[in-house]
């Protein structure tokens, strides 16, 4: 023979009344106690009496209550921005993850106003597999960190940059002329190549490619990805550099 347990429900509606018929028990019971010891006092007139319990209760119950109830509304909006956060950003990197990433280029292409021109650039780490294999996994998601915080500070305010994959990053570049795309592409290699990366003492080059598409009336995330992609096949020019172009 087996015995059911409480589902998590009962158990949480049980605790619910419990809690109101114990917190109900106290109020009354403290409003009581008040007023027995109010009446032994004979510099109080009845009005005053009955004033001090109508302060005095509210005071002692309300307080404490409602400090509780602002500290858990704070506790509750943390954790949903908390959760937001972990749904939008990846944890590793805080670019944008690949899905929302995704999701979000794929609505500015549909939208009926703004620019409709602009660049996306695809960027590959360089030696990563190397770094793993040299120093470890932690060093490999710490050159990741660092490639991604380079790629931040190197793009405009309203750019988005996401993490694709494993090891790699796309930049959307919205109303970007070539020029542009240039620029922030190669200030992106520069600042990477800059970093300071030395795995346990012994000083490394962080290296990137950068592949890109230029387009004239913006396209999906698959059809920028795409021709990206096919930019960093083609052999790089001198500068790293590889940006195609999709005129439609």
């Amino acid at each position: 023979m087996t015995t059911k347990t409480p589902t998590a429900p009962a158990q949480t509606w049980k605790q619910l009344v419990l809690l109101a018929v114990l917190g109900t028990a106290a109020c009354v019971g403290l409003s009581l106690a008040l007023n027995y010891l109010l009446l032994f006092s004979d510099s109080l007139t009845p009005f005053g009496r009955g004033a001090v319990t109508a302060i005095v209760v509210p005071i002692v119950i309300g307080l404490p209550l409602f400090a509780l109830i602002g500290w858990q509304q704070s506790e509750i909006r943390r954790y949903r921005q908390e959760l937001t956060r972990s749904g939008t950003y990846d944890q590793l990197t805080g670019c944008l993850n690949g899905k929302v990433f995704t999701s979000m280029v794929d609505r500015r292409a549909q939208r009926p106003a703004g620019p409709r021109s602009g660049a996306f650039l695809v960027i590959h780490p360089e030696h990563l597999a190397s770094i793993n294999l040299r120093f470890g996994l932690e060093w490999g998601d710490e050159a990741l960190r660092l490639i991604a915080s380079a790629i931040r500070s190197a793009v405009r305010k309203d750019d988005l940059i996401g993490r694709l994959g494993t090891s790699m990053f796309g930049v959307f570049l919205p109303g970007a002329s070539e020029e542009d795309a240039k620029d922030i592409g190669e200030r992106i290699r520069g600042t990477v190549g800059e970093i300071y990366f030395a795995p346990k003492g012994d000083k490394d080059v962080l290296a990137i490619k950068v592949g890109g598409v230029i387009f004239e009336r913006e396209l999906d995330f698959e059809d920028m990805f795409r021709f990206a992609e096919e930019g960093m096949a083609e052999a790089l020019d001198e500068s790293g550099l590889r940006l195609s172009h999709v005129t439609n």
